[in-house]
């Protein structure tokens, strides 16, 4: 295995690729080329500077540590979005191309099989499997969700290069196999939702937007009488499904009438 060495890390990945044909995927993954191909060259870094590595539905790039991040970035949040108005206005419905992407900054080693190995690029890969910035694409009307690296946001993000406003990065902690993860997000926060379970029962994502202001105040506590029993919170079943939200058992009885 070589030395560990220090690597922009930039993953591209399709939404829905599994759902397509052969054919849709197989145009769908030249469209992944042809975009990052051409906002790469938009940002001044051509393929000798870069190692590319296929995952079918998705691309991992590991740039050269000199090419500039911000300029990177900046490219990352205009051209994208572009190349993919435009490839979409020419598509099928069933053809459409939406994007998840994370940019990260750390130190990736390669081994005797050209794997990449690295605890920065592991990380990298969770935040982009991370059902928050899957939820964030679902609401985004550009057909791109892109999320940084806290080494990113701050070396880069939080200086405000031209171009790169910080406060359209919020902080976000997506749960992952391996715990919080910590990373920004580029845009508005996803709406929340039920809480989602993976495998294992694991939850995919509990994050929230960060805030100063400090933990929520606790809801207000809901009134009782005495023939009603109220049971607050997720329920879950012995099927693992849960059952969210308030759960009201009426004890009331009906009055029975006289029977004469």
């Amino acid at each position: 295995m070589t030395n560990p060495v220090n690597r922009t890390i930039l993953l591209l990945d399709i939404e829905r690729y599994s759902d397509r044909d052969d054919v849709e995927q197989a145009y769908l993954r030249r469209m992944l080329y042809d975009i990052a191909d051409q906002t790469l060259d938009a940002a001044g870094i051509d393929s000798g500077r870069r190692q590319r590595a296929d995952r079918g539905d998705s691309v991992m790039e590991l740039i050269d540590a000199n090419a500039p991040v911000s300029v990177l970035l900046r490219t990352l949040l205009t051209e994208v979005p572009v190349q993919l108005r435009k490839t979409n206005r020419m598509a099928a419905s069933s053809a459409q191309i939406r994007l998840r992407a994370v940019l990260a900054t750390g130190y990736v080693a390669i081994d005797a099989h050209e794997g990449w190995v690295g605890t920065d690029l592991n990380h990298a890969c969770r935040l982009l499997d991370a059902t928050l910035l899957r939820d964030a694409l679902r609401e985004r009307p550009d057909d791109f969700a892109l999320c940084v690296s806290d080494s990113v946001h701050q070396g880069i993000v939080r200086h405000g290069h031209p171009g790169i406003r910080p406060e359209d990065f919020s902080h976000i902690t997506p749960q992952s196999k391996n715990g919080l993860l910590s990373a920004w997000l580029y845009g508005p926060v996803p709406s929340a939702g039920p809480e989602q379970e993976g495998s294992g029962g694991t939850p995919k994502s509990t994050a929230v937007p960060d805030s100063d202001a400090g933990p929520a105040a606790a809801a207000p506590a809901q009134p009782r009488t005495p023939t009603s029993t109220q049971i607050m919170g997720d329920q879950y079943g012995i099927a693992g499904g849960t059952n969210h939200g308030d759960l009201n058992i009426s004890l009331d009885r009906q009055p029975r009438k006289d029977q004469r």
